[in-house]
């Protein structure tokens, strides 16, 4: 399978050919996915919740993100590797926006990088990253990193006015270069409608069958979440708790380690 690139998630839109993307945060994990045939691993700052047991993705800082997508970038063979800007690391301007993003690709071997929000707010920003050579994926919709502003985890754009301004951020993004675009957490006939006007493609996680490819937080598709747009493949977290049960019994009982499981 040759190596995934901007290039290839704007040939499969026009191909009307999905695109499937997980978050990873570690080697193991990385691999296994990059295997498995995904076109694309986001090293997300949800790794704040998913990994790290903080309540939101705030407190990640840009050494979690460059210490993380390390790992995951020594796994990927074929999957491009997108790293988000956490937290206050695009947000100041767009000299700091361009120095972190070189790190996520210099030091951590990211091929692309992940920032929220629209291009009113972040358009100097994205054009810095841009001249640099480092390609931009934006995100717009449910805003993680704008949770207290936004009053919560709430579904964006259900008022005629939403829409319409979640539809003007679609576009500015890609006239402001943007290869590929993140919808989170929107009604489907939204997510639709927003596919429909952009030439570039969409990655919907909640945002309906109509986007152009599905991301998902590995750790809830595999049990530990129980969101309404998360799909339960197989549930790893329960066969984790057995299998730990397991381990801890048979140490107590003396059933392990036997004959089996010992030099000799």
């Amino acid at each position: 399978m040759p190596k995934v690139t901007t290039r290839t998630f704007l040939e499969r839109k026009r191909a009307g050919e999905k695109i499937a993307m997980l978050t990873a945060y570690d080697y193991p994990t990385a691999r296994l996915i990059d295997e498995a045939g995904v076109d694309a691993i986001l090293v997300g700052d949800s790794l704040g919740m998913a990994v790290m047991g903080h309540d939101d993705t705030l407190s990640v800082t840009m050494d979690d993100m460059v210490h993380h997508t390390r790992m995951v970038s020594r796994a990927a063979q074929n999957a491009m590797v997108v790293a988000d800007l956490p937290f206050l690391s695009y947000q100041v301007n767009a000299e700091e926006a361009l120095r972190n993003a070189g790190r996520l690709v210099s030091e951590a071997g990211a091929k692309a990088v992940k920032l929220e929000g629209g291009a009113a707010q972040w358009g100097t920003a994205i054009r810095s990253i841009l001249n640099a050579g480092i390609p931009v994926m934006g995100h717009i919709g449910l805003t993680p990193q704008s949770v207290h502003r936004l009053g919560g985890y709430r579904v964006q754009g259900k008022t005629p006015e939403d829409r319409a301004r979640l539809l003007g951020e679609a576009q500015s993004l890609q006239d402001a270069g943007c290869f590929a675009l993140v919808l989170e957490c929107m009604p489907p006939d939204l997510g639709a409608a927003i596919t429909q006007d952009l030439e570039i493609p969409t990655i919907g996680i909640g945002a309906g069958a109509g986007c152009d490819g599905q991301i998902l937080v590995m750790h809830d598709m595999l049990g530990w979440g129980r969101t309404r747009f998360t799909k339960t493949f197989v549930d790893v977290r329960a066969a984790m708790a057995e299998a730990f049960g397991a381990y801890v019994n048979e140490v107590r009982t003396g059933g392990f380690p036997d004959g089996e499981h010992e030099y000799q």
